[in-house]
């Protein structure tokens, strides 16, 4: 489980195409130290299991199914990335709940400089709008934001000079995809209340539950 909050940028330096898979070699002196074989590392919001790890860097295997359903699949050598450990369990949550589970990709549609924040408007798949609700929380390529303004077909977030600084929202360009993970709490409600799709067996089975 991860919060959000980006601990580092980091920087793709070797990538192996396996076929139906990668091996990525990321740099990351941050999120590396004290990481073994085994542990988990968010890579722009996607949740990858260490391969190893040595001067600071650490590989790992992306799937076919990761490579589908998010943008690492296009990342390249010297790519940016934005990094983070999972939560320790009794530390603070300065972000949400987040799995490192993408539910889609998204495109940044344009961006408006603000004084000192940028106002970014993301493009996202129509079946993720139903989440994404104003002052809501959303996850981009891993980092934890509010959403500004929620439409059918898109969503705004404001970013503040830290967030521009430190993640690779600084430098994504319109037309840039971005990994979106919505809230999860949202998708267990919808799925209690046999909202979502083919679920109208479920709400009939938790109201024979209640007699």
């Amino acid at each position: 489980m991860f919060t959000g909050i980006v601990e580092e940028l980091g920087e793709v330096v070797a990538v192996e195409n396996l076929g139906d898979s990668s091996l990525f070699r990321l740099r990351g002196p941050v999120v590396t130290e004290g990481a073994k074989h085994g542990d988990s590392i968010a890579v722009n919001g996607v949740c990858l299991t260490v391969v190893d790890t040595a001067d600071g860097e650490f590989t790992a295997d992306v799937m076919a199914e990761t490579l589908q359903r998010s943008s690492l699949g296009a990342l390249t050598i010297g790519s940016r990335v934005n990094l983070e450990r999972p939560m320790a369990l009794g530390g603070r949550l300065g972000g949400h709940l987040v799995q490192g589970h993408i539910d889609g990709t998204g495109t940044i549609v344009e961006r408006t400089p603000g004084e000192r924040w940028e106002l970014v408007k993301v493009a996202l798949p129509a079946q993720l709008a139903r989440y994404v609700v104003e002052k809501g929380s959303i996850t981009v390529d891993g980092v934890s934001l509010t959403v500004v303004d929620a439409a059918a077909d898109h969503f705004t977030i404001s970013l503040i000079p830290t967030t521009l600084a430190l993640t690779t929202l600084g430098i994504k360009a319109p037309g840039d995809a971005v990994n979106l993970e919505v809230d999860v709490l949202a998708k267990y409600v919808e799925r209690l209340l046999g909202r979502g799709d083919g679920d109208a067996d479920d709400l009939a089975e938790i109201k024979e539950m209640d007699r």
